[in-house]
């Protein structure tokens, strides 16, 4: 395991990016998938929500030789793939972003943790939210986005309607 990244990144309106430096973030289109936390529709990006609309979050990256085991400690948990590209990797919100040194590119396997969901919608905004993010990435094959854990009700909340999905009266 190579940790990449662990730190605290700012978060405006709720979301952020996994992404190539220079690249137009991805849209905040889910439709298709399985969650609503993790979006991989647009090609070398991932999108994430965030609980907390406004200000700090914990974040850590890990990079993997091979599948990891589940961590039972967290909340919610879903992955999907991304086909790393081989440029320099950012993990980007509104206004901040930070270098992510992935040690290769090609097809991976992204699986999102999150805890603290429901806390942090309850907030405007806090200097450092009450969520907690780990995304792990491993070589692997592209397969469908799947829920590996749901406890909170703000994750079953983004599965039940992930954004994009068009909505019935």
């Amino acid at each position: 395991m190579t940790l990449v990244f662990d730190g605290t990144i700012e978060v405006h309106y709720g979301f952020g990016h996994l992404q190539e430096r220079g690249d137009d973030p991805a849209e905040l289109d889910m439709a298709g998938q399985r969650n609503g936390l993790c979006g991989a529709k647009t090609a070398g990006q991932l999108v994430f929500l965030i609980g907390l609309h406004t200000g700090g979050i914990r974040f850590a990256i890990d990079w993997l030789d091979s599948e990891p085991s589940l961590d039972e400690s967290w909340e919610d948990v879903v992955e999907v793939s991304i086909d790393v590209p081989a440029g320099d990797i950012v993990l980007a919100t509104f206004d901040d972003w930070r270098d992510v040194p992935l040690p290769a590119s090609g097809p991976h396997r992204a699986r999102l943790h999150a805890s603290g969901l429901d806390e942090a919608r309850e907030l405007p905004s806090a200097e450092l939210g009450p969520d907690r993010y780990l995304l792990q990435l491993w070589p692997a094959p592209i397969t469908p986005d799947a829920v590996i854990r749901q406890t909170s009700q703000a994750a079953a909340r983004m599965h039940a309607s992930p954004i994009g999905t068009p909505r019935h009266n």
